[in-house]
């Protein structure tokens, strides 16, 4: 196994455990995120490939907890905000 971190994010990546986008280990080397030339702080999924992230909607949560999200549409782009020795890589949707 390599001990290596990757330069660049993962494509499709979400912050709840209960999907199976999830991983801690990218999570905790924090990512940025900007979506039409702003970037966000409340990102709770995102798809670089696809176009999109998924934003909570307000306070609102589902019967079992979870909070409602929504899904916008646009240019996504995401890099490491722990960047170590390595020099910053940004990831794309074109």
């Amino acid at each position: 196994m390599s001990d290596e971190k990757p330069q660049t994010p993962p494509d499709h990546l979400s912050v709840n455990p209960r999907s199976p986008h999830f991983d801690e280990s990218v999570l905790q080397r924090g990512i940025g995120i900007r979506f039409k030339d702003r970037v966000r702080t409340d990102v709770e999924e995102y798809s670089i490939s696809e176009g999109w992230i998924r934003v909570q909607a307000g306070k609102s949560v589902d019967r079992k907890g979870q909070p409602l999200t929504i899904k916008l549409n646009g240019p996504v782009e995401a890099w490491f905000e722990d960047l170590g020795d390595e020099p910053p890589v940004a990831k794309k949707a074109g």
